[in-house]
């Protein structure tokens, strides 16, 4: 495990595995690394990637103080920075994917391939979970929410077929003042005026079913953003990205490796038409 310390004297934790060109590879609201440990292996072949426990999680500080995903992007430059990374490919899903907007379009010069998956705009623009599903989540009966999350981010056939471990449920040793400072950072995220200024080649992915994070997002974002692609998973929930790795991890490395060839390596890529897979 290795640290770096941002401007504000936050110790945050980040990992790297693999060799390659650098990917960033960012979790969801209070989440750590661990998200991704079902798919990261996918990406060895080509790329590095790089981790990080978002400050609240993991192995960071977790200073009881605002967070937000301006925040968390700034977090994420200081492990860059740390590394000498110049420029690196960024995937963020769920908060993750909100984080990444805010790196993509605060930081243009630091990002050159982007994608965003089962995430959203925020904001007034975005499209809401629905009343039925944010009741499932807060209910008190032992085990009853987590049961309705696994629902939310699997299908029944692969929760069936899969008894855990289940990574991305939340970091378990998060302080109940971290997760509460997480799901503010997540629900004050409003990029809408930003997305328009994202210059990096984008791909946003999002799983037909999402009912966590409505599937509707997915094309505001690839809307919104100039040149984005989009590419619909059918019979996905929100964890498309470990569930249908067979998919999404080879459909991500395209899309990197095809505007790694455009832009000749890691220049600036010339924007493309929309295309919806």
């Amino acid at each position: 495990m290795q640290h770096t310390t941002t401007s504000d004297g936050i110790r945050i934790a980040y990992q790297v595995q693999g060799e390659g060109a650098p990917l960033v590879l960012l979790a969801g609201q209070a989440n750590n690394h661990h998200w991704w440990d079902g798919v990261r292996d996918d990406f060895h072949a080509d790329r590095s990637t790089l981790t990080l426990d978002y400050r609240g999680t993991g192995e960071s500080d977790k200073p009881d103080m605002p967070y937000s995903t301006e925040v968390f992007a700034q977090d994420v430059i200081a492990v860059l920075d740390e590394l000498g990374v110049d420029r690196a490919d960024v995937y963020g899903t769920s908060m993750g994917g909100r984080v990444a907007q805010q790196l993509a379009a605060r930081h243009p010069h630091r990002v050159r391939a982007l994608v965003l998956g089962c995430t959203s705009p925020g904001g007034p623009h975005a499209v809401e979970r629905d009343n039925d599903v944010r009741k499932s989540l807060v209910q008190q009966q032992p085990g009853a929410a987590r049961q309705a999350l696994l629902d939310l981010m699997y299908t029944p056939a692969w929760l069936a077929a899969h008894p855990g471990p289940y990574r991305t449920l939340g970091d378990p040793d998060m302080p109940a003042y971290a997760q509460r400072r997480h799901l503010a950072a997540s629900n004050r995220h409003d990029a809408w005026h930003l997305l328009p200024g994202i210059s990096a080649p984008t791909l946003v992915v999002h799983g037909s079913d999402d009912l966590l994070n409505p599937a509707a997002n997915a094309p505001l974002l690839a809307d919104r953003i100039p040149g984005a692609r989009l590419h619909m998973i059918p019979g996905a929930r929100h964890a498309y990205f470990e569930e249908f790795r067979t998919v999404a991890s080879p459909l991500v490395l395209d899309f990197l490796t095809t505007n790694e060839v455009e832009s000749n390596g890691y220049g600036s890529a010339a924007q493309g038409h929309k295309i919806i897979y």
